[in-house]
């Protein structure tokens, strides 16, 4: 396994290794030398990146190592992470690097790379590239292209259009006119680009958080943020009398819906109606949805209900994408849409252009199942899938010890044979950031408070092992949205 790279790429805190300039630098000339071992001509790489300040320092690092192997760049400038993924494919390039944390906070940034088919890298090969990277005592020193083999930089931002375009063109009798929408761009990558997508529509768009100043990415704003607290952005609703809300996280690969009322319709929703809408039109590849293990039961009794297969993965969505890509044969038509993703917005629609999830296209999809379900109100349309009582704790540990996979198993079976009701528990470290999560959910015997509580509980053992006794557990209630603060 990649000691640097996570289920999401490489992440850290700015000004850290490995989220420095000189890393940055060995990165791309890793990146670049695996590129030039593969390929027949001068590789090409597009390069990517969100909002946050630190951005184009890590960009120009990655660049300077991309073209001292001799790999040419097309630089994309400030994108979603999933225009990048289009961009690759739609330009035949070799990959695709975007500089984001996604929808972590700006003190943090990332680097995760694409192949050619825009679908993330295989871990085999992102552990040749970290090889390379991150040389041990004893190790060569790089070495770089001769002048005339360097690679060039090239701008491609004139592509930013097309792909906003090849959004649109997916929908072309879909229009909002009259329709008012309030959007969270996260003052990240949407700002640029999902307010005009929406007015394009006919829609009378509020736009907020819309502004970005390179400190304020995903600062009390996004999908998370109205997952946690849909309060503010759910007011907004209401006092616009908006139809519904529409929040990206900082890199706008997922999405959360508000309905009319400023109640949250999450991930999970999505994946129940856009399964009904699909499956509806003879759309949906191989009559399934797949998911993760961080699903809602609901989720999963409603797709079953349905006559539809169930399919489940470990958490992140790179699994959630092979997966999707297995149920894929040479016979599938290129009208069909492989659907699965995560309750936390991030859902993929897998076809033969598409290969990651896209926040701005999952959403127009959405839009678009709604308008032609007739259904009177957001909330209505998305009554249909019934969540049963869950909570997920995501506890700070820093960097101290962690309790091992056994220790864990014990904690989860411990806890399902001494709890009446409760069906479901997932303990796990994040791949992405420095935190311990704890998923539980019950039959309904069990409320939503008490199962916050032993959440909490769970969450101070970890951070009891990590020497984080007194760090941060947010608890969020993910039947009806918001924090909860047990005692």
């Amino acid at each position: 396994m990649p000691r640097l790279f996570g289920t999401d790429g490489i992440r850290g805190t700015v000004g850290e290794w490995p989220l420095v300039p000189e890393f940055a630098l060995r990165l791309g000339q890793a990146a670049g030398a695996v590129l030039a071992s593969r390929a027949s001509k001068r590789p090409s790489v597009i390069v990517g990146r969100d909002t946050r300040q630190s951005g184009p320092m890590l960009q120009s690092a990655l660049t300077a190592g991309l073209l001292s192997a001799g790999v040419d760049v097309l630089d994309a400038d400030v994108i979603t992470t999933p225009g990048v993924s289009w961009m690759v494919r739609r330009l035949n390039a070799d990959a695709g690097a975007v500089i984001s944390a996604s929808h972590n906070p700006v003190e943090q940034n990332g680097i995760k790379f694409f192949g050619a088919s825009g679908i993330k890298l295989p871990e085999a090969v992102e552990e040749e590239i970290e090889t390379l990277a991150d040389p041990q005592p004893g190790d060569p020193p790089p070495t770089f292209s001769a002048a005339k083999r360097l690679g060039r930089v090239m701008d491609s931002r004139g592509m930013h259009e097309r792909y906003i375009e090849s959004l649109l063109a997916e929908h072309p009798d879909l229009r909002l006119d009259g329709v008012t929408l309030v959007v969270d761009c996260a003052n990240g990558a949407a700002s640029r680009f999902a307010p005009d997508l929406f007015s394009r529509l006919g829609a009378q768009v509020t736009a907020v958080h819309a502004s970005p100043s390179g400190l304020n990415i995903n600062a009390e704003a996004g999908s998370e943020f109205v997952r946690q607290r849909p309060e503010k952005i759910g007011g907004l609703v209401r006092s616009y009398e908006a139809k519904f809300g529409i929040a990206f996280d900082g890199d706008a690969d997922r999405v959360i819906f508000l309905d009319e009322q400023g109640g949250v319709v999450d991930g999970d929703h999505m994946l129940g109606m856009l399964a009904r809408y699909f499956e509806g039109r003879r759309m949906l590849m191989a009559h399934a949805v797949v998911t993760t293990t961080m699903r809602n039961s609901g989720l999963k009794a409603f797709v079953e209900k349905a006559g539809l297969k169930f399919h489940e993965t470990p958490v992140g969505d790179k699994y959630v994408v092979e997966k999707l890509m297995s149920l894929q044969t040479a016979v599938t038509p290129k009208a069909m849409i492989g659907l699965g993703g995560e309750q936390s917005g991030h859902v993929v629609l897998l076809d033969s252009e598409h290969s990651t999830g896209d926040g701005m296209r999952t959403a127009l999809f959405v839009i678009r199942a709604f308008v032609e379900s007739r259904a009177g109100s957001m909330s209505e349309f998305a009554a249909g899938i019934g969540k049963t009582p869950q909570v997920i704790a995501s506890a700070d540990v820093g960097r101290g010890p962690r309790l091992d996979r056994a220790s864990l198993d014990g904690m989860e079976k411990q806890a399902l044979d001494s709890t009446p009701g409760l069906t479901r528990i997932n303990l796990r470290y994040s791949g992405t950031e420095p935190k311990f999560r704890a998923m539980l959910e019950s039959d309904g015997q069990q409320s939503e408070e008490a199962l916050a509580a032993m959440a909490l509980r769970i969450c101070r053992l970890a951070q009891s092992a990590a020497g984080a006794d007194r760090a941060e557990v947010e608890i969020q209630n993910c039947t009806r949205g918001g924090l909860m603060r047990p005692h």
